[in-house]
């Protein structure tokens, strides 16, 4: 088991980051705005001030977990893209599933909205996965 190799992790981690965020801008800007927008104002909320830089900084942490998770697993489970979708399928389950799944039993989200992110999420995740796992090498 080689060491891991931080510089292609972060590389790796913003590459998917890019992903990350590129598609979320898309879907919440342009395809959930009224969704999103009601659900703002039935809930009596605005987004802060500086929210789109910490978006951006969500993204890139994840990009990077998603980098570090397959660098840790490729020794176990072998490099290339199956690992990457295994890698990135837990931190989807993780970081979008469950939150999602809690903010709907909360009543936060609709079924509809909870049913269509998670889907884009995964989606997003496991391709951001593949993206950031192919450019990593070991140390």
């Amino acid at each position: 088991m080689g060491k891991i190799n931080w510089g292609r992790v972060l590389l790796g981690g913003v590459v998917a980051a890019v992903v990350i965020d590129l598609v979320d801008y898309v879907v919440n800007t342009y395809v959930w705005e009224n969704q999103y927008a009601a659900l703002m104002k039935r809930l009596g909320i605005q987004l802060r001030p500086h929210a789109v830089p910490v978006f951006l900084l969500e993204g890139l942490v994840v990009g990077i977990v998603l980098a570090w998770a397959y660098a840790v697993a490729r020794p176990r489970y072998g490099a290339g893209p199956k690992t990457a979708l295994i890698t990135g399928l837990g931190i989807w389950v993780i970081g979008s599933l469950i939150p999602g799944v809690d903010e709907w039993a909360s009543g936060i989200l609709s079924t509809h909205l909870l049913c269509a992110g998670v889907v884009v999420g995964l989606v997003t995740i496991l391709v951001a996965s593949l993206a950031g796992a192919s450019l990593y090498k070991e140390a």
